[in-house]
């Protein structure tokens, strides 16, 4: 009975594994095992009745009273109202009409307008489905390739996993407990490193294959096109303003900026003349499923992590890592491939809510010397992470980003085209890893210069 409560960690560990593949629903599959386990645990001597007593005080208290996670709501909820009172649409069909003439103009329009709106909102499926439903179809009538046109649109869509206000950010601060505001400041930089790696391939890709991304006949500019753009692009920058502005400059923080964010929205919204109780029925109710569907699994995820570290299991994670000796960089090494992998099968919240406190111990333990701060490196391995799931969305077969766009799409691409599309993109962003890891100060020098 002794060795079953030594090695009692990893089955639960390993039918977690197993549980996820087993298509039913994540929090269900969280809560069950911790349920099975945590009687297992109680069986065994390995936890006190007691303990376990104690799990619904740390859901209330480590959730529900959770100050930073009240960011989360407001930031979706900002997001869904810029959805529903198009004020992103309006700024794409601007940037297309300006963007029209230059080679890979659509495509750039499309990047740019994912980055603005990663920056505004942060809603991934929402961002996705919206430039799916207004770029695709104009991309493909130009004569872009079907394939250049489905990896932009899916790879600009999930920029706002990483560029802050993004809600993947809030949920890592929390199950890190990291300072918020740091780690979106630490995320931004290489959130527009990757944008800029996206902008450079395409216009790479339209001038070396001119057919995949042909430039538009030139045509007169209509009557008042960069008046229209200007107005389109102060709405979002005023969100983008009043939410990343106030954390910056050091007004607000970020759960009270999200409640400006919220506000701004709606503030814009009314201007538009598009802030109607329909509207504004259509964004609360989205709002609220999708947050209920988050705080599910997180609630979830805390009741698993209570159970798993009360048998032993960060101990036993750490005695794992230390006896397979890679040395810090190979653990490191590890550590990415295996969230790599993670991402072909599991979406970033199952990721983020289960392997960030099994490798939390690890990181604390880890010193790379002089390649970075011993105090900097658990914000630059966050980043890290973040980056690295971004490919979640876009690697196949469970890539969600795909499945946004092929349902959005209506039949315009086919799935092998989305497949083919978005394999330069995942490079990309591979490549963009190896480079933040290989140069971590830019990832904290914005935190090292405004946040001293």
């Amino acid at each position: 009975m002794e060795a079953l409560g030594d090695i009692l960690p990893g089955l639960m560990f390993l039918a977690l594994i197993l549980g996820l593949f087993s298509n039913l629903p994540v929090g269900i599959v969280l809560m069950g095992i911790t349920l099975i386990f945590g009687a297992a645990a109680l069986g065994l001597e390995e936890m006190r009745f007691r303990q376990l007593t104690l799990m619904p005080n740390r859901i209330f208290g480590g959730i529900i009273e959770n100050p930073v996670l009240v960011a989360a709501p407001m930031f979706i909820f900002m997001g869904v109202v810029m959805e529903k009172t198009r004020v992103a649409e309006d700024l794409l069909i601007a940037l297309q009409k300006v963007l029209r003439s230059v080679p890979g103009g659509l495509a750039l329009a499309v990047t740019l307008m994912g980055t603005i709106l990663a920056a505004a909102t942060g809603i991934i499926g929402a961002s996705v489905v919206m430039l799916t439903v207004l770029a695709i179809p104009t991309m493909l009538s130009r004569g872009y390739s079907p394939s250049l046109a489905a990896g932009t649109v899916a790879s600009a869509g999930t920029l706002g996993i990483l560029i802050p206000p993004s809600v993947m950010l809030v949920f890592m601060g929390d199950l890190l407990t990291l300072n918020l505001a740091k780690l979106f400041v630490a995320a931004f930089l290489p959130g527009l490193v990757l944008a800029g790696c996206y902008l450079v391939y395409i216009v790479l890709r339209a001038a070396l294959d001119p057919a995949s991304a042909p430039r538009a006949k030139a045509e007169p500019a209509e009557p008042g096109v960069w008046r229209e753009f200007l107005v389109a692009l102060a709405l979002p920058f005023l969100i983008i303003v009043a939410v990343l502005g106030s954390i910056l400059g050091g007004i607000a923080t970020p759960t009270e900026a999200s409640g400006v964010g919220a506000a701004a929205a709606l503030l814009l919204g009314l201007l538009r003349g598009r802030l109607t109780w329909t509207t504004l029925n259509a964004a609360m109710d989205g709002s609220v499923r999708t947050i209920a569907m988050l705080f599910f699994i997180f609630v979830g995820a805390t009741a698993f992590s209570y159970v798993f570290r009360g048998i032993g299991g960060e101990h036993f994670i750490v005695d794992t890592a230390r006896s397979l000796d890679l040395g810090d960089w190979g653990l490191l090494a590890m550590m990415m491939i295996m969230v790599f992998i993670m991402g072909f099968f599991f979406d970033w919240i199952e990721i983020t809510l289960i392997v960030l406190p099994i490798f939390a111990p690890i990181v604390a333990l880890m010193d790379l010397g002089d390649h970075i701060a011993k105090g900097d490196l658990i914000y630059w391995f966050a980043v890290l992470v973040a980056v690295n799931l971004q490919t979640s969305f876009l690697t196949p077969p469970f890539g969600f980003a795909l499945f946004y766009l092929k349902g959005a799409a209506a039949g315009a691409v086919s799935m092998g085209q989305v497949y083919r599309g978005i394999i330069p993109f995942v490079i990309l962003q591979l490549a963009v890893l190896a480079l933040l890891i290989w140069q971590p100060q830019i990832v904290m020098a914005l935190p090292d210069r405004l946040l001293k």
